[in-house]
């Protein structure tokens, strides 16, 4: 191979090399679904994505805190469209499906949606334990069966969860749901990803209901939400050649 041909493709493999996961052309829409207040994990996510240029459809059962954060995207000079609704529901993912599709093309679909509960086996009633997986890895097949013909659509993209250590092993079926689309859907250019958010996060909810742990956690004891929402970035950045399938955050003096 000449020098002008070996220059040529090793142009070719970095310009390859920037590509991200998400299909090529228009910035397109992001689905963050687990939208609530302005200072949570679901509103900052929002945010860092409609910084890129994406249009960020936003979904959370409160529709005025929802909308409320769409309008402060806007203000911010980014598109924001409010989509409230239940993901946990069947009869209304469809709907929401439809909003959404209607918007333009899906590249990023984000799963922040729980409601985990704390405490063991002989600690939690079947009620709670029913409650806490319906609304974490049965809203999450929902959420994954209305987001991905959407993606495969468009040629693929990104598909992240949100998940958690901090109660009962419920949230390992979210987990081994993001797990199996991985093994299915990624060969079609879909980046599956599964954070673990090891830690409490900096948002209005612990802030609100758990003054003394927020204290005591001290400076960058707690994750900053827009921190987190970086790496769900990144995330959806990567190159298809080097994906992430699990991250695992917690700060830094959180123990193992």
């Amino acid at each position: 191979m000449s020098q002008a041909n070996q220059k040529k493709q090793i142009g070719e493999l970095a310009m390859t090399a920037q590509e991200p996961s998400s299909a090529p052309g228009a910035p397109g829409v992001a689905w963050i679904a687990g939208v609530s207040a302005s200072a949570g994990l679901g509103a900052a996510l929002a945010r860092r994505f409609a910084k890129e240029g994406l249009l960020v459809a936003m979904t959370g059962r409160n529709a005025d805190q929802v909308r409320t954060v769409a309008q402060e995207i806007a203000a911010a000079g980014g598109q924001a469209h409010a989509v409230p609704g239940d993901i946990s529901s069947p009869e209304e993912i469809n709907r929401l499906a439809l909003d959404v599709k209607a918007l333009g093309p899906l590249r990023a679909a984000v799963f922040n949606v729980g409601n985990a509960v704390r405490g063991g086996l002989l600690e939690l009633t079947p009620e709670q334990f029913e409650a806490t997986w319906r609304g974490s890895t049965y809203a999450g097949f929902l959420f994954s069966r209305a987001a991905l013909p959407q993606l495969l659509a468009g040629g693929g993209g990104s598909l992240l969860f949100t998940g958690a250590t901090a109660f009962f092993r419920v949230g390992q079926g979210l987990r081994s749901l993001a797990q199996s689309l991985a093994r299915e859907f990624g060969p079609r250019l879909v980046h599956v990803a599964h954070v673990v958010i090891d830690g409490g996060t900096d948002g209005e909810r612990l802030n609100s209901a758990a003054r003394e742990f927020v204290a005591h956690a001290g400076a960058d004891g707690l994750l900053n939400p827009d921190s987190i929402a970086e790496c769900y970035w990144q995330l959806h950045q990567q190159h298809r050649s080097a994906w992430t399938h699990e991250l695992d955050l917690r700060p830094f003096k959180e123990a193992f």
